[in-house]
């Protein structure tokens, strides 16, 4: 009897030592879920960046490609760019999605927006708003791009995550700017 109970045993012991390896070499992993609540030296509501950032070892913001009236930044997630975000103000009697219409099928099929801004643009992998704005006295506009982004890896919640964050940073940027509306 006693050699019975042994070997019913000792495989669920195995089964148990096995399965707490497995969670203990789950918990050592050092992929990590990343939180950026600042871009190109704006605060950004934290939870529109997080779908665009695959979890991995190291992140990387990079803002010091900014120049006045032209905030620039990359984020970088184990040194790839998965975010590139990039302001302009600009003279007011340039069309500039139309002037754009290639490169942005060049990011996936491209598809207006409404309500963002004067006029913006949605495709696979990036996004551009195009606001009127006043900036030093002089009728402007404000342009805000959003590209290198291939995460989340469903296009269609990747375009909605670039049509919200396109959405609530194109005002918070433009003032920051000080490019009124």
């Amino acid at each position: 009897m006693q050699s019975a109970r042994r070997s019913l045993t000792t495989p669920a012991r195995g089964a148990a030592l096995l399965a707490a390896v497995a969670v203990g070499a789950a918990g050592c992993s050092s992929k990590k879920s990343f939180e950026v609540s600042e871009l190109c030296g704006r605060k950004v509501d934290a939870s529109l960046v997080a779908p665009f950032l695959p979890e991995g070892e190291t992140l990387k913001v990079d803002d010091g490609i900014s120049a006045p009236g032209q905030p620039r930044c990359q984020v970088y997630v184990d040194g790839d760019l998965h975010l590139y975000v990039r302001g302009n103000i600009d003279k007011a009697d340039f069309d500039i999605l139309k002037a754009t219409e290639r490169s942005m099928r060049r990011l996936g099929n491209p598809a207006p927006a409404r309500g963002i801004g004067d006029g913006a643009t949605i495709a696979d992998r990036g996004a551009m708003a195009v606001q009127a704005c006043t900036y030093k006295g002089e009728e402007s506009q404000y342009i805000l791009e959003i590209d290198w982004v291939d995460t989340p890896k469903n296009t269609a919640e990747r375009r909605e995550a670039l049509e919200k964050l396109l959405r609530a940073h194109l005002p918070v940027i433009m003032e920051a700017e000080g490019c009124r509306p």
